[in-house]
């Protein structure tokens, strides 16, 4: 079974949750709350989807009342998006990822089954390569296409019957939708584990709990645990890092009924954090983006955190070194919860006005171990060390001022298969 550990609250009286924070209500509960991702264990809708390597992103565009799909290339000078329309407005419920040659794959759920198309620019008009369809004979089963796999050649969806779950490759096979793997019980969520697409973490829903476990294409769709923190917990992973081996969770172990964000080390040995800085009254933190690069100092990866509050939606910024939450003002038309980090440690999140109906704000970082930058100067700074919005016209943003940086504790060696974070020690970092 795995530790889990609570770190002390560092920053919580900034955030207005000092020895009062917690106050409860009328009917028992604390005023806190936590929501991490939704009951059904889906993570809010993002805005669009964005290739692993950054060069291409995608999504249903708006004209007035039509949907149609669009292409977002981002690895050039300036980002600038290429309508894809077809011969009729798509349905809202549509779905569409980038690929890694900058063609978009379509979902469309059409006469009972979900077809996949490849579409891609030519001239005025929308080339189109049909791939197939996939029948869901069973009823209420939900099909939806997974992230985006590494290299960006394949595609891959999940299927979620009554009973067991589907995973298919639906773009990058030889012979249209593929079969690959058959998983009892309902699953959700779907978080690529390596750089070659083929450990796939899925959460499993059996018997009323929620577990996260990997699933080896490779094999057969082999099954293996990976999230077991306690027995009677929903431990769900909602983001990785293959580099560093950082992993994002929400559990349900150190508060139960309750879920809370923590992270850990995959193949470490060391016990899964829940840190209090991580607990934003009446906000829910959705981890969309981690720094990729940090090679064996996952404590120094940036994460990128989607906040929803009372007041909308804005970005947080934190690592694991730190015990402290930048909260940053998201840009004008942010396409929320969509963005990525460079290996150099500059965040970049798409946006979309009428002025500038295709954008990439980026959040500068400064240099050094992938530490984020703004930790050393307090709000409004504009020296080396802060955080500044550095849109098309590079202008700056205010952060609120942050400790001094933790130094990064390197972990042990990520083995090459994932090890089960249930066979961390308990050690005296557990908190009942």
């Amino acid at each position: 079974m795995t530790a889990c550990a609570i770190e002390p609250a560092a920053a919580n009286e900034e955030n207005g949750d000092g020895e009062n924070g917690d106050e409860e209500n009328g009917d028992g509960e604390t005023s806190r709350t936590e929501h991490v991702i939704t009951e059904d264990g889906r993570a809010p809708r993002t805005g669009c989807v964005i290739t692993v390597d950054g060069s291409y992103a995608a999504r249903l565009a708006r004209n007035g009342d039509s949907w149609f799909p669009e292409r977002w290339t981002l690895d050039g000078p300036e980002p600038y998006a290429v309508p894809l329309p077809g011969n009729q407005p798509e349905e809202p419920g549509t779905e569409v990822q980038p690929m890694g040659d900058g063609r978009v794959l379509i979902r469309r759920f059409t006469g009972g089954r979900h077809t996949f198309s490849l579409l891609y620019p030519t001239g005025p008009r929308t080339g189109e390569l049909p791939l197939g369809a996939v029948e869901c004979p069973d009823q209420g089963t939900v099909l939806r296409l997974l992230p985006p796999a590494p290299g960006g050649e394949k595609a891959y969806a999940l299927a979620v019957g009554p009973h067991s779950s589907a995973v298919w490759l639906v773009a990058g096979g030889a012979f249209g939708p593929e079969h690959l793997a058959q998983v009892p019980g309902r699953c959700s969520g779907g978080v690529w584990l390596d750089r070659d697409g083929r450990m796939l973490a899925l959460d499993r829903e059996t018997d009323g709990r929620t577990k996260a476990v990997v699933v080896d294409l490779e094999r057969g769709g082999e099954v293996s645990p990976l999230l077991q923190i306690a027995d009677g917990s929903d431990d769900r992973l909602l983001l990785a890092d293959p580099d560093s081996g950082l992993l994002l969770i929400s559990s349900d172990a150190p508060s139960p009924g309750r879920p809370r964000l923590g992270w850990g080390v995959l193949g470490s040995t060391l016990p899964v954090r829940f840190p209090e800085c991580l607990r934003v009254p009446d906000c829910a933190l959705t981890p969309f983006a981690i720094q990729p690069g940090q090679v064996l100092v996952p404590e120094s990866c940036g994460v990128a955190l989607r906040v929803d509050g009372p007041m909308g939606s804005w970005v947080g910024v934190w690592r694991p070194a730190a015990r402290q939450v930048q909260h940053l003002p998201a840009p004008e038309g942010w396409l929320a919860g969509a963005g990525l980090w460079t290996e150099d440690g500059e965040l970049l999140l798409p946006y979309a006005t009428a002025d500038t109906p295709c954008g990439v704000a980026r959040w500068a970082a400064a240099s050094g171990h992938g530490a984020l930058a703004g930790e050393a100067e307090g709000p409004g700074g504009t020296g080396a060390g802060d955080v500044g919005l550095e849109g098309s016209e590079g202008g700056g943003g205010e952060v609120a001022g942050a400790p001094e940086p933790v130094p990064p504790v390197p972990p042990e060696s990520a083995v090459a298969r994932p090890v089960p974070l249930q066979q961390a020690p308990l050690g005296n970092l557990v908190t009942k």
